[in-house]
Parts: C-alpha cells; structure tokens; sequence
C-alpha cells in the first residue's frame, strides 16, 4: 500500500481498538472481525467481502511492529500544519509562506517580512544567489544540505492475501498470483504456515530507479471439518466418539492423522467423556519440529436403542443404583 493511502485509513477504527492497543488486542480483535465478515460465511455479500478486506489489511500493518511504527508516523504527518500561500493566517488559522520563511530568517519574533529574488548578483537573501540558490542550501538541487545526495527511490512495497485449504497448509504448496499488469507471480507456501501468517518476496513489488519493492502475500487457512489446527502452536486437535462400553470396559480405537493414515489410542477403563489424550509427534510438521495429535474422546449415546439394549442400560442402571456422580457437587458449591 502506499503511504498516501495510510494517511486516509484508520486502521485502529476499522479494528475497534485504540492506538495504545497491545499485539494481543489488535490479534484478538482481528479474529473475531475475520469470523464475522469472512467471505465463507457472507457468500454474495459484497460489502462484508470489502469488510474482510478492510480488515485484513487493517491487521497485516498493525500487527507487523516496523510497519505500525510507519503508519503512526505517517498518519501524524498527514494531520500535521498545512502551509498556504494566502495571506496573514492562511486558510482555516495555518501559516502562511511568509510566516514559516519569517521565523527562520526573521529571529522568530513578529511578522517580519523576508523578500526573495530570483534575479542576478545582488539579489537575493544576503546580498548572496537568487531563490534558487536558497533552496539549493537547503536540500536542493546542486547536492543537497551538507553535500547530501538523497538515494534514488525504491519501488513501493505491495500487499496482498490468498486463502488455501488446511491440508495444503499443512503440506505447503504454491500459489500464482495475478498483478494488476497481467504478470504472474508464483509465492512459494512453506508447510505448516499459520492462518495470518506474512510471508515476504523480496524484489517483486513495484520496481522503481532504487530497485524493486517488496511483496507481502497474507495466508489464511481455510477450516477443516475435523482437524483443528491449537492456536499458537503445531498441535492439532481432534475428536472421537467412544462407545459407553468402550469408556467403562476400556478399548482400542484407530484415530486418523493428517498424513492420511491412522493411529491406535489406547482407551482405558473408566474413561469420561471429554478426557484428552496426547500422541506424541503426530501433529503439524515445520522447520521448528513436529507438534502433536491431541485426541478427545467423547462417549456417544444412542438416540435409538431397541427393547434388548434398553433391557441391558436397565440392568445396568440397577446394577449401580448406589452411585451417584453428583453427590459431592452440593459441597463443592458452598466453597
């Protein structure tokens, strides 16, 4: 994005947070905006794709610290004096060209009148070069304040995003992107990126006399209807249901991994529903190692059970009329 564009987005509004919010505030608003206004759960909405839009961009500046520093920076100079050429005042109380060149050369006080030639020896501030010959102290041309020769400029920066299907995040994978001038550019994925995740391409922004820019592609990742991906780590999450008798007799169940193949948890006896279990090394794989499979079971209960399976649930139910899972909930209650 370009600077000038900056200066007319809050982003901090478009989020909901304030400008002193943390890394954690801005992430977790980003989240919850995503949630609302992505494109899978508004399909036709024009407005909430802009929305998502909005708000993508609004998190990849904000939660980037160099680039939120920019921003700010920016942002406070877009809100800054304007200068016109009026008269005393200027247009809306700003100073005037007069004014600004009057407290430099003036000795800052009153609004004492600084005239400026562009004519030949003689004229000119200090009996000294015209106009030109000012702004060439300055930072003009002819090498610029001190003998500085400011660099040519680099080409600027461009942002973008791209949405891939989980396992393809967990595999890595590439994707073309199409730029505004028909070009093509292939963003190499890496396995294991993280929904949000930045990644950069040095060199393939806009290109510019100081050299090309850099491209910045967003990575979201869609939702997988039974791996979840544990927030902040490589672990992956799962659930399976379990049979009653599975839970109380104890038991041995295949549960699928991401690389398509499955793995035997050992269930033991007397397990509850919604007891979580690890299997080690199982989980996503990146450059920084391999998470794990967090497995949860949970005892599935049938919604029909014919007369010889009611019969045996009531023989049970007699068999254990002495216990009561919620005899001690009263006493916790009272703590």
């Amino acid at each position: 994005m370009a600077s000038q564009d900056w200066i007319d987005k809050d982003f901090y509004s478009i989020l909901g947070v304030s400008k002193d919010a943390s890394e954690a505030d801005v992430k977790k608003a980003y989240r919850k905006l995503a949630r609302q206004y992505h494109p899978d759960q508004n399909p036709g909405d024009a407005a909430a794709e802009q929305r998502f839009k909005d708000i993508t961009e609004a998190h990849s500046v904000l939660s980037d610290p160099e680039e939120r520093k920019q921003y700010d920076a920016i942002r406070a100079m877009g809100s800054g004096a304007r200068f016109t050429a009026g008269g005393p005042g200027g247009a809306g109380g700003s100073a005037n060209f007069e004014d600004i060149f009057g407290d430099i050369f003036g000795g800052g006080g009153g609004r004492r009148r600084t005239t400026f030639t562009t004519g030949g020896p003689g004229g000119g501030f200090g009996g000294g070069g015209g106009f030109e010959d000012l702004f060439t102290q300055f930072g003009g041309a002819g090498g610029g304040y001190g003998g500085y020769q400011a660099p040519p400029a680099r080409g600027e920066d461009i942002r973008t995003e791209t949405t891939i299907p989980f396992r393809s995040a967990v595999q890595g994978t590439t994707v073309r992107l199409r730029r505004g001038n028909g070009q093509e550019t292939t963003v190499r994925v890496p396995k294991g990126v993280r929904d949000g995740q930045k990644l950069k391409l040095a060199g393939k922004g806009h290109s510019g006399p100081g050299g090309a820019g850099d491209l910045y592609v967003t990575v979201h990742v869609r939702p997988h209807p039974f791996f979840t991906r544990v927030e902040g780590t490589d672990d992956v999450e799962v659930t399976v249901p379990i049979t009653f008798p599975e839970a109380a007799l104890g038991a041995t169940v295949e549960v699928p991994t991401l690389d398509g193949a499955t793995v035997r948890l050992k269930v033991p006896a007397g397990t509850s529903s919604g007891r979580r279990f690890r299997v080690k090394g199982r989980g996503i794989e990146t450059s920084r190692g391999t998470g794990n499979l967090i497995v949860t079971v949970e005892v599935h209960v049938p919604a029909d059970l014919d007369e010889s399976a009611q019969a045996a649930v009531r023989a049970y139910a007699e068999a254990t009329a002495g216990q009561d899972p919620r005899a001690s909930l009263r006493e916790k209650a009272r703590l």
